[in-house]
């Protein structure tokens, strides 16, 4: 989950391509309801530097500010991201002369545990309205070469199909920078030692405000996207979408659980005391994605990160069928894994050595980096008895 601030953002329109300067009673509505909350306008987002741009996920990962909030000079991150096919977008539209077939197809769907074009009921009995489809003719095609059996074409779709998925981070600190800044990646091997004298001072000395997410834990924000919650103070969890994710196309399916205590930094604090806890949010994050969603234990990836983005305990859990980012063994740890090293040493992630990739311009790298080489230049006696100090 990315950070927010603590007021709410909202985007000045449900469609950017609406101009609200033309329709004075629909503006003076919206800032009557946006009194008190940051209001974004993308017309007066100024980029300063392009700090990724991923082919892959085709999204792009922009560095500016904007011009027209109180405070211009704070940075912010805005992420454009283009949204996957559903199912439904890609169905054509229902006819008489082809029920039969799209019952078959519908079933089929079901089968699969993917997203429906049409849905009889809603959870409260209401209709569900059919999603929109790309198969009609809204949709506008310009070809570009045709050469026998293949044809290359430009499709221009319905806006409604075409839209992007925007977030944004503001006001943005550095880490949330380096985050999102494409560079390269150093893998380092954090021991016991490396931990206590390195990474956890560089943890106390400041980590990103979690603010955000007390805010959801105190039902003060994001409680209308709270798809679980278990109340317990010691062993309870809320479970909700992952700001990655949209929360509506399956294929997609990522969610966070945020345990209700606070004490829990990242991996490195469980013991075996906590397994009731990281069980628990297990079974139950379990049973409530399979009533929720139809999707079952065994097609769900559930794991923490190491080093975490923020530091407070939380799980991940994501449709196998969807790649992440963050879902490689450098920053990955299989919740059933933790649990299981956790039956067999009380005290495993106080001792093991954890491997993790960094930034280079990270800071907690370069202090990593620094003191590698502090100890390299220190005399061989000297370390000795360093080591000796810090096994008793």
């Amino acid at each position: 989950m990315l950070e927010t601030s603590a007021s709410e953002p909202k985007t000045t329109s449900k469609d950017s391509n609406i101009d609200e300067s033309q329709h004075p009673q629909r503006q003076h509505e919206g800032q009557q309801q946006r009194a008190g909350e940051i209001c974004y306008d993308l017309a007066h987002f100024r980029t300063v530097r392009v700090l990724s741009n991923n082919s892959t996920h085709k999204s792009v990962c922009l560095l500016g500010h904007f011009a027209n909030l109180p405070a211009p000079e704070k940075q912010a991150i805005v992420v454009l991201e283009k949204r996957s096919f559903t199912e439904g977008q890609v169905l054509t539209p229902k006819s008489q002369s082809d029920d039969e077939q799209h019952e078959n197809h519908k079933s089929e769907s079901e089968n699969d545990n993917s997203s429906l074009a049409e849905t009889k009921t809603a959870d409260d009995g209401a209709p569900h309205e059919r999603e929109q489809t790309f198969f009609t003719s809204a949709s506008r095609l310009e070809k570009e070469f045709v050469n026998d059996i293949y044809g290359n074409f430009l499709c221009t779709v319905d806006p409604a199909l075409n839209r992007l998925k925007v977030t944004i981070i503001y006001p943005a600190e550095e880490k949330h920078i380096v985050k999102y800044t494409v560079q390269n990646r150093f893998l380092v091997e954090e021991t016991p030692e490396l931990y206590k004298h390195v990474t956890l001072p560089h943890l106390e000395q400041g980590q990103l405000s979690l603010e955000w997410l007390y805010n959801v834990l105190d039902h003060r924000k994001e409680s209308e996207r709270i798809v679980f919650e278990d109340p317990c103070d010691e062993n309870g969890f809320i479970l909700l979408p992952d700001l990655k994710w949209d929360g509506k196309t399956v294929e997609q399916l990522y969610l966070l659980a945020l345990v209700r205590r606070r004490d829990i930094r990242s991996l490195r604090d469980l013991t075996v005391d906590h397994l009731p806890l990281l069980k628990n949010v297990r079974s139950r994050g379990i049973a409530a994605i399979k009533e929720r969603y139809g999707i079952g234990a065994d097609q769900l990836r559930i794991y923490l990160h190491y080093q975490p983005t923020f530091y407070h305990l939380h799980m991940h859990f994501t449709y196998l069928r969807h790649d992440p980012p963050g879902v490689g063994c450098d920053k990955a740890h299989l919740l059933s894994t933790v649990i299981s090293n956790l039956e067999l040493l009380p005290d495993y992630y106080q001792r093991a050595t954890l491997t993790y990739a960094l930034k280079e311009t990270d800071r907690l790298y370069e202090k990593i980096r620094a003191h590698t080489v502090e100890e390299a230049e220190e005399p061989p006696t000297k370390r000795h008895k360093s080591d000796l100090t810090v096994s008793q």
